[in-house]
């Protein structure tokens, strides 16, 4: 957030976000920070229709998390809710900063944890099967928050390679100032994790490269857009083969050098603007794109033939816009931010997590994971 530092060792987590809330919204900002910090920038205006957004029909599925939905867990508060399918079939999301009650701040606070689900429908609502952990989700590997060093590990993206899961968080030392980023690995459908040996410098090419995304290529690479924890930053793209990605040396930036793109070259900016959380996936034989613009509020789709397509000219969507508390329907919610593509989605029939957060609320409530469907994505 614009203006708005991290805390020292001795800050509490808690007051910090109501600090960084309050001084956000004062600027006239919709703005915040958990796990993934909520929509800043424009809120969108009065809905024109339920459901419709430029020509796509959105709904709001279900809450994923809360009190009723997500308390067998001591879970009521969580955001982000990253999804991969895992070797055994089932569907694994992996949270941000955890609360056991419905409120920020609200009890044994975790970071990064996870659900599984068998869910088949996803049209009927994603329910949950199970916790990492056990009975209780626990946090996928041990650490205490707001330790001397940092305060708590947010995850980016998860990706299934070969029967293993890799998992990329950043390190905060106060929301927004990362420290470093890592990789984590799973080789039994993310019920334990070990870390790999990878750590990618917080300033890692301009601090672009905090915040990522992946996904495997047909050619054996995986391609990652990146960008800062700011939410000011544009994207970049890297590119790394799937069998050196706990390498932080082999990936390699796309990069424009005397008038011509290529791989190898200085990371260029794919995309201005000011982005958020990313999701790249491959969806019907095209690689889609979902990201929170920052800078307007929203929630974005690029359905692309290849990542180093021109994001400029691609293909793209708004999927949910921001809009005021009260004023919630159909693709208009109020302070969203996330997006992330749930597997067995189809271009045509696309199901997202999409976080919320009312930062000026003083019980830092709703702070949870819903899911969105959108038909109508697929290009004429």
């Amino acid at each position: 957030m614009t203006g708005v530092r991290g805390p020292g060792p001795g800050l509490r987590r808690s007051t910090f976000l109501r600090a960084s809330a309050a001084a956000a919204l004062g600027a006239g900002r919709v703005g915040g920070a958990v796990g993934g910090a909520p929509g800043g920038g424009a809120v969108g205006g009065a809905p024109g229709g339920a459901g419709e957004s430029e020509g796509l029909r959105v709904v709001k599925v279900r809450d994923l998390t809360g009190p009723g939905i997500t308390t067998r867990f001591r879970m009521e508060a969580t955001d982000l809710g990253i999804p991969v399918r895992v070797p055994d079939g089932r569907m694994l999301f992996v949270f941000g900063d955890t609360f056991e009650e419905a409120r920020v701040g609200g009890g044994w606070w975790r970071s990064p944890v996870g659900l599984h689900s068998t869910t088949a429908r996803l049209d009927e609502g994603i329910t949950w099967s199970g916790a990492v952990g056990g009975r209780y989700a626990h946090q996928l590997w041990a650490y205490e928050h707001d330790n001397p060093l940092f305060s708590t590990q947010l995850p980016s993206d998860v990706i299934l390679l070969g029967g293993s899961l890799f998992l990329h968080v950043s390190v905060h030392r106060g929301w927004g100032s990362v420290l470093w980023s890592e990789i984590w690995r799973s080789e039994d459908s993310g019920t334990t994790w070990r870390h790999t040996g990878a750590r990618f410098p917080g300033n890692a090419h301009g601090g672009l490269f905090q915040l990522l995304t992946w996904a495997l290529g047909e050619d054996g690479y995986v391609y990652v857009y990146s960008t800062g924890y700011g939410r000011d930053g544009p994207l970049l793209l890297h590119r790394v083969r799937a069998e050196a990605i706990a390498e932080p040396t082999a990936y390699e930036p796309w990069g424009r050098r005397a008038g011509s793109w290529g791989w190898g070259n200085a990371p260029t900016p794919v995309l201005e603007g000011g982005f958020g959380e990313l999701c790249l996936r491959r969806v019907d034989g095209r690689w889609l794109l979902v990201c929170f613009n920052a800078g307007e509020g929203r929630i974005e789709a690029f359905v692309l033939d290849r990542p180093t397509a021109d994001l400029a000219r691609a293909y793209r969507r708004t999927l949910i816009h921001g809009t005021a508390w009260g004023q919630e329907t159909g693709p208009y919610v109020a302070q969203p931010y996330g997006g992330y593509v749930v597997p067995g989605s189809r271009l045509d029939d696309l199901h997202l997590t999409v976080s919320q957060w009312r930062t000026g609320s003083e019980t830092g409530w709703p702070y949870r994971v819903m899911q969105f469907r959108v038909r109508g994505l697929e290009p004429r």
